[in-house]
């Protein structure tokens, strides 16, 4: 397996991420669960389709953790992933609780408890609301990243591909016959597009084999069959009726781009360099939702196009003052910080059994 940077995707999440803050603001907002006040009717035919844009960040997550993990060290992994996550999400946790102390209103609400269960990023594995709806995906993330340290753990990483195999058959399992704990704590509905990006990966790095190719096409099989599966609840819950053709066209796209960024066929796109762009996806991911809606909620009803115009430069700005103020100067801090976490960890574990061995050696 090899490594390097990969410049389209960077753009992928880019694009990712405005696809789904053009489904929150244009849509989702003001189609269910009274959130906003307004919403922007000259996007939302095209902008309800706009939540699959997560379904492409799980693509990518496959594809790049499992290039993260091929490097077989569970310290530089979990070092990797601790300093990717945390530094932007601690800002904007605290920026998103900050906004809804100040002009959440009546449909906006947390607490203080509330927020230092939320920094923690476990605050769904110990039962407590998330103050930002968004948050949802990085919980699936979290199960992801679980499996792939559990192969580091047993030494397994190069059996990926067979775990990835096995993974989306229970999938498919659980789809067919739905236990809810099972298919939530293995990601079932997600599992298809993390899969599809690690078999991108393998084929990324070391070419095409029919294998691959298999794992590319039964993920993409179960994915748009879950697809036609839940689209009926989303239609019932935001009034709306989505086109099951234009729903299979999306995520078919989305597999045809990343198998031509793994065959590196994409020409000019990945000659370039997105890094500004990369930069600034999680950030937006994690601000843009319920800051957005409170912003809307406030200004209305005021001037749409320049509310809706508006909050996207502001968020896209605070996204950018995020990634350069807490992601840059912080997760150098964060990272020596966590590699003495876990070498004094390892070093005391070490000491623990030397000890147990010094009291009750081996039998000769």
């Amino acid at each position: 397996m090899s490594h390097g940077r990969v410049n389209e995707i960077d753009l992928l999440r880019f694009a990712a991420a405005l696809a789904v803050v053009f489904f929150h603001y244009a849509f989702r907002g003001i189609a269910a669960d009274d959130l906003a006040l307004m919403g922007y009717p000259a996007l939302a035919p095209a902008a309800r389709y706009g939540f699959l844009g997560v379904q492409l960040f799980f693509m990518i997550s496959g594809f790049v953790i499992l290039m993260t993990a091929a490097r077989g060290s569970l310290r530089a992994f979990v070092v990797s992933r601790v300093v990717r996550l945390y530094p932007a999400f601690w800002a904007c946790c605290t920026l998103t609780f900050l906004a809804i102390l100040a002009i959440g209103g009546t449909r906006f609400s947390a607490t203080f408890g509330q927020y230092l269960a939320n920094m923690t990023m476990m605050s769904e594995f110990i039962g407590v609301e998330s103050i930002d709806g968004v948050y949802w995906s990085l919980f699936v993330e979290i199960r992801f990243y679980a499996m792939v340290a559990l192969l580091l753990v047993l030494g397994r990483i190069r059996q990926a591909p067979a775990f990835m195999v096995g993974w989306l058959l229970v999938a498919l399992a659980l789809t067919l016959v739905p236990v809810d704990g099972p298919r939530r704590w293995l990601a079932v509905d997600s599992a298809a597009y993390f899969v599809a990006g690690a078999a991108c990966y393998l084929v990324w790095s070391d070419g095409l084999s029919r294998g691959r190719v298999a794992m590319l096409l039964a993920s993409w099989a179960l994915a748009v069959y879950q697809a036609i599966r839940w689209v009926p609840r989303f239609d019932a819950h935001y009034r709306t009726t989505l086109d099951l053709a234009v729903v299979a066209a999306i995520i078919t796209a989305f597999f045809v781009v990343m198998v031509l960024v793994s065959l590196r066929l994409t020409g000019a796109f990945g000659a370039r360099r997105w890094v500004a762009l990369g930069a600034l996806t999680y950030p937006l991911y994690l601000l843009h939702q319920n800051i957005g809606f409170m912003l809307f909620n406030i200004a209305w009803p005021a001037n749409g196009h320049v509310v809706f115009w508006g909050t996207l430069a502001l968020v896209l700005v605070a996204s950018h003052a995020v990634h350069v103020l807490a992601e840059r100067r912080q997760a150098p801090r964060l990272k020596a910080w966590a590699e003495a976490a876990w070498d004094g960890g390892a070093r005391r574990a070490g000491r623990l059994r030397a000890r147990a061995l010094a009291k009750h050696p081996a039998a000769p």
